[in-house]
């Protein structure tokens, strides 16, 4: 097929963006879905912008003893760069998530032209502008766009780097930007290490003959990686060491996962089905999983980017596995990966990719151990994320047994199959898609995630911001306010939030806070709801202070129940 002029590639990427950036702005201030959530928990957004409140309220970065600053110092500068320039406010605070998610858009397209060309980048590029996780998630105050974003750029830079190496080292600083945005993304920095160790050591073409550009491209990343990590080290981690490693080890780490053998093993096997972000973009996954498929199958040919995407897929799946599988943010740095692997299936026989087409073999299919470790995952992966919708009300009442068991099953009898009927594994993992077949799907995908927004568009509320604004009136500007919740709702007004932690934040001073009159924390569904132990935490405040009063409620929308925030006033005056 003809390949798309640069006149019309440049229209359809602006088309692309127009459309991306509307789904973004669109009612900015409204809540995040609840009914067919995707995983955002709204209240988290006033926690993590809180340095960056602090300095464009109060001059100074640090109020109190909460200071997600050292987990996140990158997303942190760039929401104070926001606060500076248009003020405090929610949608002042989801700006930041918005460039995140056009950025990554832009990116990938960009990676993608890189590996494929122009009609792949441009399917790529709709997939991801469109695809409606994705799209809420950017528009959510978390750190979670920002670091994807920053992911996608150190791709894009790599798959770049096989014609000019200098675009290495962009990759490598992308890596280690992404890391200081959140620890997750320390899985992308191995996998992009160890593509670099692989273009250093195997240096071939795609073709098998020696590539001195690859090696090349292994230094320049390499070398990236490490100047930008012993800058950055050297400027902010080592003046503030002490911080740095509570927030990003005995916090996140030491605190929160079990790392028994049968809870990783748990976590391992629920990864399709305890969420369902996979499972609202079944196109995406499916082409996507075949996709790494065929790239391991042919892996010391493929192309640099093509490798490091299945490797952000296969380490990436690790973070989830060690931490935390239980909560859709973890998944939403995956979701570019299997767009971009989606989209070289269902283009790559339609795009002239001259030297970068090495088509799978049956011979290479029969001697690849690799393939064939790759494809038993990626079809329990596949039927999980299929199945799921069927077994929710099972995963919603906390048994995941059965849907996981059926899903080994199947995965089990499948890869059995295709490995047997190799020819039909060849048509999934190198797929020959007419063009009018393409269209059809991209018109599916499209047209669902579209039906998704729209059936939030026409249910979307403004009570979170309502309440913000309500707490604004209650309290004057400065007040001091305990609990989580207080940093939730403190975007539209002037209070003055300390947060109170689970064993961190502002935990070991809380009973002894008699300057704090004031504690903000939901009553519905239950008391302390927001906080990481349930109501206790916030309930033993409450018994220190038990002729506390309730001095005003707001509604809040965090739940598919009733929500409710109250203001307590810990120490009411005597009549």
């Amino acid at each position: 097929m003809k390949e798309t002029g640069p006149r019309s590639v440049v229209l359809a990427l602006l088309a692309i963006c127009v459309v991306a950036l509307t789904l973004r702005t669109v009612w900015l201030r409204a809540d995040p879905p609840v009914a067919g959530a995707v995983g955002i928990v709204w209240h988290d957004e006033g926690a993590w912008v809180h340095n960056a409140r602090n300095r464009a309220l109060w001059g100074t970065w640090r109020t109190d003893a909460w200071n997600p600053v050292f987990v996140a110092p990158v997303f942190t500068a760039l929401e104070y760069a926001s606060f500076d320039v248009f003020g405090v406010g929610t949608w002042q605070a989801r700006v930041v998530p918005v460039a995140s998610g056009l950025v990554a858009v832009l990116a990938l397209a960009a990676g993608l032209f890189a590996v494929a060309g122009a009609r792949t980048a441009l399917v790529g590029a709709l997939l991801l502008a469109i695809n409606y996780p994705f799209v809420m998630w950017n528009r959510a105050a978390l750190m979670e766009s920002t670091l994807t974003a920053l992911i996608v750029c150190a791709w894009a830079a790599f798959a770049a780097g096989e014609r000019r190496s200098a675009w290495g080292a962009v990759a490598g600083l992308a890596a280690v930007l992404a890391w200081f945005t959140k620890a997750s993304a320390a899985f992308f920095i191995a996998a992009l290490a160890i593509a670099s160790v692989w273009a250093l050591l195997r240096p071939l073409t795609t073709e098998g003959a020696p590539d001195g550009a690859n090696r090349r491209l292994g230094t320049m990343t390499l070398a990236g990686l490490a100047v930008s990590a012993l800058l950055i080290g050297a400027v902010f981690v080592l003046p503030h060491w002490q911080e740095y490693a509570f927030y990003n080890w005995q916090m996140s780490v030491t605190r929160k996962p079990e790392y028994t053998v049968k809870a990783i093993i748990d976590r391992a096997s629920w990864l399709p089905v305890v969420q369902g972000i996979f499972s609202r973009m079944p196109l995406p996954t499916a082409a996507g999983l075949f996709g790494l498929v065929g790239i391991v199958a042919r892996w010391r040919t493929a192309t640099a980017g093509e490798r490091l995407l299945v490797l952000w897929l296969a380490i990436g799946l690790a973070d989830p596995v060690v931490h935390d599988s239980g909560h859709e943010r973890r998944y939403v740095m995956f979701l570019p990966a299997l767009v971009a692997l989606a989209s070289l299936v269902l283009t790559r026989s339609m795009t002239a990719i001259g030297r970068r087409t090495s088509p799978v073999a049956p011979r290479t299919l029969g001697g690849d151990a690799l393939m064939a470790i790759a494809l038993l995952p990626s079809l329990y992966l596949l039927a999980g994320t299929l199945l799921r919708p069927a077994f929710l009300v099972d995963i919603e009442a906390g048994d995941l047994k059965t849907v996981v068991r059926l899903s080994a099953a199947i995965a089990v009898v499948a890869a059995l199959a295709l490995w047997r009927w190799r020819g039909i594994l060849i048509a999934l993992i190198e797929p020959r898609v007419p063009a009018s077949w393409l269209a059809a799907l991209l018109v599916l995908s499209v047209g669902w995630n579209g039906f998704e927004f729209l059936v939030w568009a026409g249910h979307r509320r403004y009570v979170n911001y309502e309440a913000s604004v309500a707490v604004g009136q209650a309290l004057p500007a400065g007040t001091l306010v305990q609990g989580k919740l207080a940093n939730g709702l403190s975007l539209e007004n002037r209070i003055r939030p300390i947060f109170v932690g689970n064993g961190f934040g502002n935990y070991e001073d809380r009973l002894r806070r008699d300057d704090v009159r004031y504690i903000l924390t939901y009553d519905l569904p239950a008391i302390g709801f927001e906080s990481s132990n349930g109501s206790g935490l916030i309930q033993g405040i409450l018994d220190h202070y038990p002729d506390h009063r309730t001095v005003a409620t707001f509604e809040v929308d965090e739940t598919p129940s009733p929500d409710r925030a109250v203001l307590i006033d810990k120490r009411p005056a005597s009549p």
